[in-house]
């Protein structure tokens, strides 16, 4: 297998940023796509590594999940390397190859210490060949105690901008998304700033009113988080933060789509209005995600996973243990879409809401060679973090 040298996929149908290929090829160099084409447009070179696959596999860019906590045993709150590390070992696996180490509401003191070690791991640890962090995102705590879900209360706290320019400096810029109920004192101010900086705000654990959203929208508000789930809920005489979620061409939409969180129908819905460009694909995965049946830690709280769900003792929702590939094959199992409209969903909406669309998110020349090779039942079977081999699946 390829290593650092450069090499050529083909034999493939490979789905490029403007064209499909049925029969292409994708070759490597330096960890960047060099070229993209048909396989009659391939110079055979001798002296390169190849990988030459059978009709029914397909090449797809790398996915980018801007919300997972955790995953392996592992959570970005552990603030340690060696948790990151875990992370960006694991997520390959599903297809995944960019993340945002996602921190929750917690104490101060814990968020800035799992602020301050994602800052350091994604400036002075990141490797070719593990999922790459690109960035933080801020769940909490500026959010509504009423929405508060698996976020715990006690720690949440009104929307304040000294304190998040306080820690975007531990972060050392790397927040890049922040979760905030818009409608809490000073969070459209909060909301404004983020734009001004380049940060995405999105608007969740929220219960705000159709108005209010309004309002977030025009401070710069252009995200919304987890949809359904954590926000004030669709009423005939007020809208509330999901129908103008359904309504507003502004706001890109995170979708949980393991079947739990919404159910099948609603994100059908939620697809016929907003469709595949508004839409991006996320896990919300905890730490018990590849892991056994049990009892694991959120928090500080005890959270219940069992076989498909993970759930507080009272029964609320506590994140998910959805895998990415599991996630595609269900939206298309739902919606009957197509794995262009999968592309946009996993990778191009989520590298353009983070301003990555430069260097990820599809597959062009220039780009980093994140790429995943999955078989005619969409499943993962080679994946290639920045051109280096990440995962291989196992030949039975």
């Amino acid at each position: 297998m390829p290593n650092n040298e450069p090499f050529i996929i083909s034999n493939v149908t490979v789905y490029a940023e403007n064209h499909t290929y049925q029969n292409g090829y994708v070759k490597v160099s330096n960890g960047r796509i060099v070229e993209v084409g048909p396989i009659n447009e391939l110079i055979e070179e001798d002296t390169i590594g190849k990988i030459i696959l059978s009709p029914g596999f397909s090449l797809l860019p790398g996915m980018i999940d801007v919300h997972i906590h955790g995953a392996a045993g592992a959570d970005t709150m552990d603030a340690t390397e060696e948790a990151l590390a875990t992370m960006a070992v694991a997520l390959p696996q599903e297809g995944t190859t960019s993340f945002l180490a996602t921190t929750m509401t917690q104490t101060k003191n814990a968020i800035e210490k799992a602020l301050t070690n994602a800052a350091q791991f994604i400036e002075e640890k990141q490797e070719a060949g593990k999922a790459e962090i690109v960035g933080i995102h801020l769940e909490g705590p500026f959010i509504s105690p009423k929405r508060a879900g698996a976020q715990p209360p006690d720690y949440i706290i009104e929307p304040d901008l000294a304190l998040f320019k306080r820690w975007q400096e531990l972060a050392k810029g790397h927040i890049k998304l922040v979760t905030l109920a818009p409608e809490e004192k000073n969070g459209l101010a909060l909301t404004s700033y983020l734009k001004q900086t380049g940060v995405t705000a999105s608007i969740g654990h929220s219960d705000a009113t159709y108005q209010e959203v309004d309002e977030a929208i025009q401070a710069g508000a252009s995200h919304v988080t987890h949809l359904f789930n954590g926000m004030r809920g669709l009423h005939h005489r007020e809208p509330g933060v999901l129908g103008a979620a359904l309504l507003r061409h502004e706001l890109f939409t995170e979708i949980i789509a393991d079947g739990i969180h919404a159910r099948p129908e609603m994100i059908q819905l939620a697809y016929q209005q907003k469709t595949s460009k508004r839409m991006i694909l996320i896990t919300d995965s905890l730490r018990a995600k590849c892991l056994k049946n049990g009892t694991y830690d959120l928090g500080g709280q005890a959270v219940r996973v069992d076989d498909t769900k993970a759930t507080l003792a009272d029964g609320t929702l506590a994140g998910s243990i959805l895998k990415m590939k599991d996630a595609v094959k269900n939206v298309i199992s739902y919606t009957h879409c197509g794995l262009e409209n999968i592309i946009e969903m996993t990778a191009v909406n989520p590298a353009k809401q983070l301003n990555i669309f430069d260097r990820k998110g599809s597959i062009a020349v220039g780009k980093d060679a994140d790429l995943v090779i999955v078989d005619e039942h969409l499943e993962v079977v080679m994946t290639f973090c920045r051109g280096k081999l990440a995962y291989q699946k196992e030949e039975k």
